[in-house]
């Protein structure tokens, strides 16, 4: 997962910092485990724009990844390990014995022809997928159901993991990337080891254009519009604009948006850090 730099031949080529790829191993994705992606535009069925900043970037297909690991008692062996434009981690595509194929997040450090396993009764190694119950504590995971075959809401980005703290009762406590600590039942499963693309988070992009790529376009601070446009905008000159918030007036800067009465929040222990 290293990152590879530039020689300052052009102003955009001066900070670039990104990904060498080097553990990328082809450049052919599954046809079958593809499905066309339609863009938007930020606009709605109207064609008026509801989502700003977003709109060009280059074409892309969506890979249909199993959050759910539910093929138990089958190993699968790691055909590939590919780039995928739709998130920060990759991808590895895994052939099941009885011949499937499915793609997975890429755990760190894994390596083609390995194979792997989900499923109760399973040895605790990087890319299986085990129930909270048989996990040992301390181990690193990631790829966790928040419902038992909801399939994997947390800790997929790149370079995230969990931490598995104990267990009481029919619940298993885990620390989660944000700080939080909170209890999971143990019938949700989890998978080991921690995300690939641990250096994601130091990429430096070089050049707005690299932004327009992705479909990202410029973003305008609230403070230089006019009134009509944003409760920070107006003023004479360059007025810093009073409070900071968003441009539906939810202030920003710590301002909690949580709900007290979210039904989830008795199993948050330990509320995350700011």
């Amino acid at each position: 997962m290293a990152l590879k730099k530039f020689k300052p031949t052009t102003p955009g080529q001066r900070f670039k910092l990104i990904s060498a790829f080097d553990e990328i191993t082809t450049d052919k994705p599954e046809k079958s485990l593809l499905e066309p992606k339609k863009r938007s535009g930020g606009r709605n069925n109207t064609g008026k724009m509801t989502m700003r900043y977003l709109g060009g970037g280059h074409k892309q297909k969506y890979r249909r990844i199993d959050f759910r690991r539910d093929k138990d008692g089958m190993a699968a062996e790691i055909q590939t390990v590919e780039y995928d434009p739709n998130r920060s981690a990759r991808i590895a595509l895994v052939q099941y014995e009885d011949g499937e194929k499915r793609y997975i997040i890429a755990p760190n450090g894994i390596k083609v022809g390995q194979k792997i396993e989900s499923g109760k009764g399973v040895s605790p190694d990087v890319g299986n997928a085990l129930y909270l119950s048989e996990i040992p504590f301390g181990t690193m995971i990631h790829n966790i159901e928040l419902r038992p075959g909801q399939g994997a809401k947390m800790a997929r980005s790149a370079g995230s993991y969990a931490q598995l703290m104990s267990r009481d009762g029919k619940f298993a406590i885990i620390k989660l990337p944000s700080g939080e600590t909170r209890m999971l039942l143990q019938a949700c499963k989890a998978t080991i080891g921690t995300v690939s693309n641990t250096d994601h988070s130091l990429e430096v992009s070089g050049k707005a254009g690299r932004s327009r790529w992705m479909g990202r376009r410029p973003r305008v601070r609230g403070v230089v519009m006019n009134p009509v446009d944003h409760p920070m905008g107006g003023g004479e000159g360059r007025a810093s604009g009073g409070l900071p918030r968003s441009r539906n007036g939810m202030p920003s800067k710590g301002f909690k948006t949580r709900s007290k009465k979210k039904s989830s929040n008795k199993y948050i222990i330990e509320r995350r850090k700011k």
